[in-house]
């Protein structure tokens, strides 16, 4: 066994796990392969959030077990977790790896490799990904993950700062930082720690870099969080909240403790005090009991709101969750809801995006394939531009000349002049 690739499914956790076994098994010796489901090894990294995340990692092990009979195939994440004997029964699987295991995967898998270790290390991504935070300690009454991912944990600071300097000397100009419940990070500390005191941290860390956070809980942000998010020079104007509803009727079944209300006077403060900054959001649609009321105070809700996508996710029921014996909504109930909030998204996005047609903005260059070359701002626009002699990673700077409904278009110009904080200026006569 020479080689390994790795699939991921679901999020943004999983993908930092991903990143740091890519970069350990290639210290051992191993060669990373791009195409997942090539190479001696193959790790699959599963998900159960949803009904339909179980199905496409079952449909993609059963390809490889059916493609690459010779590998040696390992699966984890939370549908092993939650489902080990299906997996540890099915002829062709080397080992399933728990949850609990995942940190020292590369150690389970091949404890005798340490007389291996190279320094011949690449590139897998553009940016790097870096779990901060794992498990969950609330019990919202939809999801599954608290029970296959266990209590809130967090990493402690020093290793975090130790890390992020490392990866910035790597030359990485996007760190993302990730958790399950990533709103949560510190509690479990001694001496206790915040989210806020640790990325204030990071801001002192020298370095041509900015960071990047996944989910963001919008019960979970007071004050002096929200005031480091929107004026940190470091972190990216980004910011996607799990917000899961718009009718207080819903929230309060789903376990949120939370009224519409207050999400918005969270976005509203996003918007005044970071306008440029792109807010994203995860909602479902189908909860049980959702009236068709309940569904169009939510449409109502994200259309006024500053958003500038949505996650749409339809309701699935989840064994060992509050909600699971609960009468369901039809099938084509749901659909239709998620067909019209997917739609409203879309419109939101192309004018999101239209404010910034003429603008230029930083960027790093996170795909070279192909024809194009695809650049991802701070605020998370991707903008497509003619081939060049950048590489993935570098940062870039991009001026935007078109707006399409489906993609942005740019080019790719010298580093001037400079910009304002996020990474963004707007010249008022390149904008329309």
């Amino acid at each position: 066994m020479d080689s390994f690739s790795i699939r991921n499914f679901g999020c943004r956790v999983n993908q930092a796990e991903a990143f740091a076994w890519a970069h350990e098994l290639q210290k051992r010796g191993l060669r990373y392969e791009e195409n997942a489901g090539c190479g001696g090894l193959i790790i699959i990294n599963t998900c159960t959030l949803t009904g339909r995340a179980d199905r496409n990692a079952r449909k993609f092990i059963r390809k490889v077990l059916r493609e690459n009979p010779s590998a040696k195939v390992v699966v984890t994440g939370c549908l092993a977790e939650r489902e080990p004997r299906e997996f540890e029964d099915l002829p062709g699987i080397w080992k399933v790896v728990p949850n609990g295991d995942k940190d020292a995967l590369q150690e389970r898998l091949f404890p005798y490799a340490a007389s291996r270790v190279t320094d011949d290390i690449r590139m897998v991504r553009a940016r790097a990904y870096l779990k901060v935070q794992d498990g969950c300690d609330w019990a919202c009454a939809f999801c599954v993950i608290p029970s296959v991912r266990g209590r809130s944990s967090s990493v402690p600071g020093d290793e975090i700062l130790s890390r992020v300097r490392d990866l910035a000397g790597l030359g990485f100009r996007e760190i993302v930082l990730t958790g399950i419940h990533l709103c949560s990070y510190g509690n479990d500390l001694r001496p206790r720690s915040l989210l806020a005191g640790l990325l204030e941290e990071i801001d002192h860390i020298s370095g041509d870099f900015r960071v990047r956070l996944s989910s963001l809980d919008p019960r979970l942000l007071p004050q002096p969080l929200l005031e480091h998010l929107t004026s940190s020079p470091k972190i990216c104007p980004h910011f996607h909240l799990s917000l899961q509803h718009g009718s207080d009727e819903v929230l309060r079944a789903m376990g949120r403790n939370s009224t519409a209300s207050q999400y918005r006077e969270i976005m509203e403060y996003f918007s005044r005090a970071a306008p440029q900054a792109a807010l994203g959001a995860d909602v479902i649609v189908g909860f049980p009991g959702e009236t068709d009321d309940d569904f169009r105070a939510t449409e109502d809700f994200l259309a006024a709101a500053p958003l500038a996508y949505v996650h749409v996710f339809s309701y699935s029921p989840r064994h060992g969750t509050a909600a699971f014996s609960l009468p369901p909504v039809d099938g084509k109930t749901k659909r239709m809801r998620a067909v019209r909030l997917r739609d409203l998204s879309k419109r939101k996005n192309l004018e999101f995006r239209r404010r910034f047609s003429g603008a230029i903005l930083d960027g790093v260059v996170i795909r070279t394939r192909g024809a194009d070359v695809e650049v991802l701002t701070p605020n998370y626009v991707a903008i497509k531009t003619p081939p060049s002699a950048v590489r993935k990673g570098d940062g870039v700077r991009v001026k935007i000349t078109r707006v399409e409904e489906r993609e942005t278009l740019g080019e790719i110009i010298p580093p001037y002049p400079p910009l304002e904080r996020g990474g963004i200026i707007t010249r008022k006569n390149e904008t329309n």
